[in-house]
């Protein structure tokens, strides 16, 4: 059974980027004059602190050789969520999303970066949201104790706002996920030893999602993208 699966993976499978006090960070800075100011937040931090948290199901495959940047996908809630600074979202609610360049050039054989823009709720109003992906499961249809798992509903979501960027390693089978709250990305998926990957339908996000405000990053033109998604 996989419901606790987010903190119980080896510390090699998965590792996040956590805030350190404030007293350690002003003790690592001491010492170097050319660093940021104790007093000036880490990035992501702000767009962090307005985030909540979310899970989401994915509506259909998603392949590497056969989408290309600026291609939409959708993912359906699994919970309603309260935004911070926003409206509620309902259970059900669609978000949608588009493939997109990766913007933290990380290394690998294929990647796979996406991007949420927005979420259509049901009487018709679109609300434009940041969200970053902090997990990514596998779709299990039935628990351990053969009661069915809902889409979406397979493994808790624990990300709190002190973390700023994950690594999920071997998250899917040969598939890493990357993803940073200051990217204008939602997470980028990499694999080292394989020519494509494909996340199947009804892989679970687990997110960090607010509404989009100006002066939060994700929100560019896609209309530009062009060309390949295996870089």
């Amino acid at each position: 059974m996989k419901r606790n699966m987010f903190f119980s993976l080896p510390l090699a499978a998965l590792s996040l980027v956590i805030l350190l006090p404030s007293s350690a960070q002003t003790g690592a800075m001491q010492n170097t004059p050319t660093a940021q100011s104790a007093t000036t937040p880490p990035h992501g931090m702000r767009e962090a602190m307005r985030m909540v948290r979310a899970r989401a199901a994915l509506d259909r495959d998603l392949d590497s050789n056969k989408v290309k940047p600026g291609d939409e996908f959708r993912a359906k809630l699994a919970k309603k969520v309260q935004l911070d600074n926003g409206p509620e979202l309902p259970e059900g609610t669609v978000l949608v999303g588009r493939v997109s360049t990766d913007d933290m050039k990380i290394d690998g054989t294929s990647k796979l970066a996406l991007r949420f823009t927005h979420a259509n709720l049901k009487d018709g109003q679109v609300v434009p949201i940041k969200a970053t992906i902090v997990g990514i499961y596998a779709p299990e249809t039935v628990s351990s104790e053969d009661y069915p798992v809902p889409r979406g509903d397979e493994v808790p979501n624990t990300w709190n706002n002190g973390t700023l960027a994950v690594d999920q390693i071997d998250a899917l089978s040969g598939v890493d996920l990357h993803s940073k709250i200051s990217s204008r990305n939602s997470g980028v998926f990499v694999s080292t030893k394989k020519d494509n990957m494909k996340l199947i339908a009804g892989s679970e996000f687990a997110l960090a999602i607010a509404k989009q405000h100006p002066h939060m990053k994700g929100m560019k033109d896609m209309s530009g993208m062009n060309g390949s998604v295996n870089q």
